[in-house]
């Protein structure tokens, strides 16, 4: 009986970083990607089921679903465990059949699916055939059991692993090219530039707090669909913008799109704040990750993660309609999930960001409560910790 973990990439994100982790304390025989993509390096062998990208149709890619079924089976037997993470790599682990131990990883909120989006359909339908789902936190099990007519056994929360001393030694190294930026105070934002993370918002806030600090600048890390919309926003906003894969370097820019990052943890260290503007999530990692740099980290309560993280002895059903000053960090309400352009009048949501932000910029108090306080809550998301969960139930499937 082996164990094999199954992804849809490995490209830059969060549910690609867990499985890194992961293969390190579950040492899986081999990791299978549905597409040809790899920015992480786990230790184990990865094997590519297509020649697909992330760029290509995710139609084409779920109609390719039986392929993938037939192609992974060549390489399982009987009664091998495969765990699964992201939702096309789901209906492919549960698809194998019962002759496998099948368990799904849920990274996502259901409800960010519009009601009539096929993978709904396909969640109702196959989900409730896995051995095990895992969720990341208590509101998305709590949303699931909702939608789908699952046995109360079947649902586990383990949440999502960190590495905290490779998370502190990484922080410590240098900016190197972008070294120049510890001169300043700057607000970091790390995701993909994809409709999820939001983060036209923070651009249009972001305008409104350099009027009354001038020095004040903002680092984005990631890459995604929206780049194009986000920098020409920017430049609507009448920011100076720099672009990783087109301009040249240098300090006189508003606002820096730096990209994909291996290192994006020496960027939270030296900045004023993490801020977090995602519509919806299943585990924000990046806000674990920021506690564990010794970050301040103000975050929309969206559904679903944040307020698990920052306030966990609160309700999980709870979501702030206004500014939360929670135990590990700052809850704010959740925009509306709609574009804006750099002339629409600033909405109530974002009002309330700016009056936030501009009080914690300006009185560091609270930025360094939370500096000291968050390694605390990061400490309860230590891979050990997590790991040893995982162990279990791969026992439970063994018995």
């Amino acid at each position: 009986m082996a164990l094999y973990f199954l992804i849809n990439s490995l490209g830059g994100g969060g549910a690609e970083r867990v499985v890194t982790r992961l293969s390190y304390k579950l040492n899986p025989k081999k990791i299978f990607l549905l597409e040809d993509r790899i920015q992480y390096s786990p230790p184990v062998e990865v094997e590519k089921l297509s020649n697909f990208t992330p760029a290509d149709n995710p139609i084409l890619k779920t109609l390719y679903v039986p392929i993938y079924v037939r192609k992974l089976k060549k390489y399982l037997k009987k009664g091998d465990i495969v765990i699964s993470f992201l939702e096309r790599a789901n209906f492919v682990n549960i698809l194998l059949g019962r002759e496998y131990k099948r368990v799904i990883s849920i990274r996502n909120s259901i409800g960010a699916r519009k009601s009539y989006h096929p993978y709904r359909f396909l969640i109702k339908k196959l989900y409730p055939l896995a051995d095990f789902i895992v969720v990341p936190n208590r509101m998305l099990g709590y949303e699931l059991k909702n939608f789908v007519n699952l046995r109360e056994k079947q649902v586990k929360v383990i949440y999502n692993p960190l590495d905290i001393d490779e998370i502190k030694r990484k922080s410590e190294e240098g900016l190197e090219i972008y070294e120049f930026l510890k001169d300043y105070p700057y607000l970091v934002n790390i995701g993909r530039l994809t409709f999820q993370k939001g983060q036209w918002y923070l651009l249009r806030i972001f305008r409104e707090l350099k009027r009354k600090q001038k020095e004040l600048k903002l680092v984005l890390l990631g890459e995604g669909e929206l780049k194009n919309y986000l920098v020409e926003l920017l430049e609507n906003l009448g920011l100076k913008t720099y672009v990783w894969d087109r301009d040249k370097l240098h300090e006189g820019y508003d606002v820096y799109f730096l990209g994909f990052q291996n290192n994006p943890y020496k960027f939270v260290r030296l900045s004023k704040a993490f801020v977090f503007t995602s519509l919806w999530e299943g585990f924000p990692n990046v806000v674990a990750e920021s506690l564990a740099v010794g970050k301040a980290v103000i975050s929309t309560d969206c559904r679903t993660g944040p307020r698990e993280i920052l306030a966990p002895d609160t309700d999980f059903l709870k979501e702030t309609k206004e500014a939360e000053i929670a135990k590990y960090g700052i809850l704010m309400p959740t925009f509306e999930r709609r574009k804006l352009k750099a002339n629409e009048k600033l909405t109530r949501e974002e009002k309330i960001w700016i009056e936030t932000l501009e009080g914690l910029l300006k009185e560091e108090k609270m930025l360094k409560k939370y500096e000291k306080k968050s390694p605390e809550r990061a400490f309860d998301f230590h891979i050990d910790k997590i790991a040893l969960r995982w162990k279990q139930l791969i026992n439970s499937l063994e018995g």
